[in-house]
């Protein structure tokens, strides 16, 4: 409150024990990772830097009262999990309704998701609810499942509420170089698109495969074309 005038929060909530690789945490050991360690990649135990909004995506995973344990493997798993779920909110804003009744119980959803932070601040059990809707997500996109108007505007309310203001998981506040590879993206895929009018099929197919080299999938549905990244 001295350094910034106002108070900064309501509430503050301690996670359990951490260890790494199943050993506690100690200097002791040669095994105590900071913050800094962590964002760097500039440990002997780390075999890259992590963003910080995997880190906190990585504790999330966990309930707050459960020791956490990290490890490269687990960092990574929740590098490419946090990929996949903020992707869900650019998905999202892809999808078009439809008049069919929509294929699963959307506000259903929703309640679990709030029944779960209700639950003691249940955070993994909200990340996997979350998972399951971005599985029903990724069929509407594909043109394997309906949803219609209102269950979008829930759908798009619900996944921004989760993922930036509850967990605040937003990436591009913190990491500007998205802006630009979205840029980058959208100049490729138009360049494709191009391409594939003109049935130029060898420049659209090496579009696709050197992005594949570099763990970037293009995705054809029928409003478009997608990205993500995969490593």
């Amino acid at each position: 409150t001295a350094a910034t005038g106002h108070q900064p929060v309501n509430y503050w909530m301690h996670n359990n024990m951490i260890t790494i690789n199943g050993q506690k945490m100690g200097k002791s050991l040669n095994n105590f990772i900071t913050l800094d360690e962590l964002f760097s990649g500039n440990h002997s135990l780390l075999n890259q830097p992590y963003h910080p909004m995997t880190i906190r995506f990585f504790i999330l995973q966990a309930h707050y009262r459960s020791t956490l344990d990290f490890s490269n493997d687990a960092l990574q798993a929740a590098e490419k999990g946090l990929k996949r779920l903020t992707g869900s909110l650019k998905t999202i804003n892809t999808i078009t309704a439809s008049d069919e009744k929509s294929s699963i119980d959307v506000k259903a959803l929703k309640e679990e998701c709030y029944q779960a932070m209700n639950d003691d601040f249940n955070s993994p059990i909200a990340i996997a609810k979350l998972f399951d809707g971005i599985r029903f997500i990724n069929a509407v996109a594909d043109g394997n499942a309906s949803i219609n108007e209102e269950d979008i505007e829930i759908v798009q309310s619900l996944y921004h509420f989760f993922i930036v203001d509850v967990f605040g998981l937003d990436e591009t506040d913190s990491d500007s170089s998205q802006q630009y590879l979205d840029e980058v993206m959208t100049l490729l895929i138009d360049i494709r698109n191009d391409a594939r009018r003109d049935k130029d099929f060898a420049i659209a197919d090496r579009i696709r495969d050197e992005l594949a080299k570099h763990n970037i999938v293009l995705k054809d549905t029928k409003d478009g074309t997608d990205w993500e990244l995969t490593g």
